[in-house]
């Protein structure tokens, strides 16, 4: 099997593991697999994702790579690695590597492997662009510093949001020594750290956003990234009906809330039915629960302009801004302030009027 059918297959695998919400990570080229456009320390970056390895002892019943797969095998030499890299980076513009595998003997064994193409990259090749590093679960500590030290990103896949639901999925995982344990070890490290969840049947809205805060604020994490379950041919769920689009999006929506906003996790609570976020917009669901009426724009505190959908921490910032020189009279203000006034309409007055009287304003 030549280098470039390598590069085929184990790109191909690498497809499972996301670097962000569908819009922020986007295939550009099918041929060879595994060339993406994405987001990498919050830029745009074309990233090479693939496997060391498809190989996998484990028997996670919704990975294509587990335990007694039909699928082709493949693994990279390290030297394989490094040199279809570099030829990416000098040929088709690639300019990061995001790099996991399957764990075919143990983690330790194909850690080295992955190990060692880093170190060709970055000490023979002098790559210095973004790499992220993904840490098999049972790695050991020695090995994970080592990775750390290469990396620009790293991460393990949390997969799911307690035990009890990995234990359905997989038998080979303990989730508090082969993951939790790991992730404590990578946030005292100095590089920054993310983690993986899979959006499934078994598990609720609720436990996904809990563990999401808790992993926020006891791991440091950068980012939880959401990948909705999809049946995988060839695997036990292969007949499990996928998760809806609609629901990933709307755990990122949530997400973006607590990471940014500050909204806490009793405020969904809330608004769910059954331990599920309702089927629009997080923030206009919890708008909808907080005002009891509308607010005056000239008036309302910070903490209530963040809660109004279209309207964010810089926005609120600026209406604080401008209202202590300007008063607030024209939807051609809601503009100038970049306030989307059909989604913010029915949460705001302007003098005493609210959204059927807006219209009044323009000029």
């Amino acid at each position: 099997m030549n280098i470039f059918e390598k590069a085929k297959i184990l790109g191909d695998g690498g497809r499972y593991d996301t670097c962000g919400p569908k819009s922020c990570e986007v295939k550009v080229r099918d041929s060879l697999g595994g060339i993406y456009h994405a987001k990498a320390e919050n830029k745009n970056c074309i990233l090479f994702k693939t496997l060391m390895s498809n190989s996998c002892s484990f028997d996670c019943k919704y990975c294509s790579n587990a335990k007694n797969s039909s699928k082709n095998k493949a693994e990279y030499t390290p030297k394989e690695l490094s040199s279809i890299f570099m030829y990416l980076v000098k040929n088709l513009k690639v300019e990061g590597l995001f790099l996991s595998s399957g764990i075919a003997a143990n983690p330790d064994k194909i850690t080295e492997k992955m190990l060692e193409a880093v170190k060709l990259l970055r000490y023979k090749e002098k790559f210095k662009g973004y790499i992220h590093f993904k840490v098999l679960p049972g790695t050991s500590y020695e090995l994970i510093k080592q990775a750390s030290e290469l990396s620009t990103r790293m991460s393990i896949n949390l997969e799911t949001p307690n035990k009890s639901i990995m234990s359905e999925l997989s038998t080979c995982k303990d989730y508090k020594t082969d993951i939790l344990r790991r992730q404590s070890w990578i946030s005292k490290m100095k590089t920054g750290q993310s983690t993986q969840m899979i959006i499934n049947n078994i598990s609720t809205d609720k436990d996904i956003i809990k563990m999401a805060d808790w992993e926020y604020k006891n791991f440091d994490l950068r980012r939880v990234f959401y990948s909705r379950f999809r049946p995988v041919k060839g695997t036990p769920l292969q007949n499990t009906p996928e998760e809806p689009l609609l629901r990933q999006n709307h755990l990122y929506n949530a997400d973006f809330l607590m990471r940014n906003y500050n909204f806490k996790v009793s405020e969904f609570t809330r608004i769910m039915d059954d331990g599920m976020l309702p089927r629009i917009d997080p923030k206009v669901a919890l708008a909808r629960e907080y005002f009891d009426s509308a607010v005056d724009i000239n008036q309302a505190s910070y903490y209530e302009l963040i809660r109004i959908p279209s309207i964010g921490p810089k926005t609120a910032q600026n209406i604080i801004s401008t209202r202590q020189t300007n008063t607030i009279t024209k939807t051609r203000d809601f503009t100038a302030l970049g306030i989307s006034i059909k989604r913010a309409a029915p949460f705001i007055k302007i003098n005493g009027y609210r959204q059927k009287m807006l219209s009044d304003f323009c000029s």
